[in-house]
């Protein structure tokens, strides 16, 4: 006999109706989902990591969202200060990712933008997550397709979060919504 572990079963059991059971139950299984989450986005930022933190990561990946912005802009949607922004704008534009250039409207202004490999990236990094959790959703029969869908629906909406498009746009790669209230300054 093989010394195969058994395979992981295709539908968790039901929680129990009512009470806090259920949503002890349902607080684990998101849990581990999310930690699924996070190390799937980890490893679609792999690739980049020799190139990029997380951090500088996100600052692209808002660029990239919403195309030129004021460092102010930028800082405001990252949830962190405008020095933090720029610190991490300054190894951006080292490394060649992102620039920055006078607004043409207003000389004053300084405008930030991603650069052809700055694009690229987040679209490699997005495309990677993708494809990994496309993956992870085929292995699941469509009766759970459709149940993961309601429910994951219900709890987003049940959050607060804005609901996603039904396009294949991304609004936040790698999760982040980017209009944070906490500020981060490190």
């Amino acid at each position: 006999m093989a010394d195969h572990p058994d395979p992981p079963p295709t539908h968790a059991p039901a929680p129990a109706q009512g009470g806090t059971d259920d949503v002890d139950a349902v607080t684990h299984a998101l849990l581990t989902a999310a930690r699924l989450l996070v190390t799937v986005s980890a490893r679609s930022l792999a690739a980049a990591a020799d190139r990029v933190t997380l951090p500088q990561f996100r600052l692209l990946a808002v660029l990239a969202r919403h195309g030129d912005a004021k460092l102010v802009e930028v800082a405001e949607r990252l949830g962190v200060n405008p020095s933090t922004a720029m610190r991490m704008l300054d190894r951006l534009i080292v490394a060649g990712l992102a620039t920055r250039q006078s607004n043409p409207d207003n000389r004053r202004e300084t405008m930030l933008r991603l650069t052809p490999d700055g694009r690229r990236m987040v679209e490699d990094v997005s495309a990677a997550r993708h494809r990994e959790i496309s993956a992870i959703v085929e292995r699941l029969d469509p009766v759970q397709r459709a149940a993961l869908v309601g429910g994951l629906t219900a709890f987003t909406e049940a959050g607060g979060a804005p609901a996603v498009p039904d396009d294949d746009a991304e609004p936040y790669p790698l999760g982040w919504s980017d209009t944070h209230v906490r500020r981060y300054d490190g």
